[in-house]
């Protein structure tokens, strides 16, 4: 063992004496929790995550409203949503193909996976969980054991029951696959900028622009209002752009594409790419950061509560 990992375990190792919410995740991922009830692991986490209880009777709050729809409004159709491979075909019948990124492949299984049928540049992902991706910019460069650490990779990515660790309803059932994707970049050869449309009750009211994800730079984000006015608001996480970020000439089009990939949704988060000015569909999202996001100012946290309207309950106590 490298004094650089020794290093590392000693510092988590700190980190999870000290710090709850540290202890808290690493202990959800190792199975501490998985015998609680969702509503009891729901109750643990606000408490863990917010320092306060949550009262389902009554939520006020964005991130308490969202922990409500995890609990008892659950529809068959939001598996499908969320799933990376079904949902192409979902969102294409609603808006049309020409906003899908292309599929290059889908596998059953990591071992699977065909790397000889894959053009220099691609995208790997499972279709299950949040951020279990490969991204292959030079498949050429890739020797036989690089391929067997990306399999080795995206394995333990495909192993991840990704409803266990946040009680996220609809991946409970996603028959899990690996698909690839066509690479994209942006105009300039850089990455995508994700271009996430907060949807509340079937209308778009919000856009986060989230920047150089995988970059040098650092993750930003920056929320903007239907207007592109750049609104006060940003997660503890993550830091605003230090540039301004100019208007899509597509905004219009992406809005109008939100609307109705949100129909008969309390929530959704719909997230789009722009390519040379073409417009991509990236996912559906109904709890960003799982409902534990930490807004600054905290204000925000209510403002966006009041514009959740709930629904009858689809799942009883």
């Amino acid at each position: 063992m490298t004094v650089k990992r020794l290093f590392r375990l000693f510092k988590n190792g700190i980190k999870y004496i000290f710090n709850r919410k540290y202890r808290f995740t690493v202990d959800t991922y190792r199975g501490k929790y998985v015998k609680l009830s969702d509503e009891d692991y729901v109750k643990l986490a606000t408490k863990v995550y917010f320092e306060k209880e949550i009262d389902l009777d009554n939520p006020v709050t964005f991130n308490e409203k969202l922990q409500w729809l995890k609990l008892y409004d659950r529809k068959p159709q939001y598996t499908t949503m969320v799933d990376k491979y079904l949902a192409k075909k979902y969102v294409a019948d609603i808006i049309g193909e020409r906003y899908i990124i292309p599929t290059l492949g889908v596998w059953d299984s990591p071992d699977e996976i065909n790397f000889d049928i894959l053009p220099n540049e691609f995208v790997l992902k499972c279709n299950h969980d949040s951020g279990g991706l490969y991204i292959c910019k030079d498949k050429q460069g890739l020797s036989t054991d690089d391929i067997c650490r990306v399999k080795q990779t995206l394995k333990k990515f495909f192993e991840t029951d990704y409803y266990r660790y946040r009680r996220e309803w609809p991946y409970k059932d996603i028959k899990r696959k690996i698909i690839a994707e066509q690479y994209m970049v942006d105009e300039s050869g850089y990455e995508l900028k994700d271009y996430k449309i907060y949807c509340f009750n079937g209308e778009p009211r919000m856009i986060l622009v989230c920047k150089n994800r995988f970059g040098q730079g650092g993750h930003t984000e920056d929320y903007y209002d239907l207007q592109w006015n750049h609104l006060p608001i940003r997660q503890a996480d993550h830091m605003n752009s230090t540039c301004d970020i100019p208007v899509p000439e597509c905004l219009s089009e992406m809005i109008v594409l939100a609307k109705k990939l949100s129909i008969d949704t309390k929530f959704v988060r719909v997230d789009f790419y722009v390519v040379q000015g073409k417009i991509y569909f990236g996912e559906l999202t109904f709890f960003p950061a799982s409902g534990f996001l930490k807004f600054i100012p905290k204000t925000w946290d209510e403002k966006l509560g009041r514009l959740i309207v709930l629904p009858e309950k689809t799942v009883e106590d």
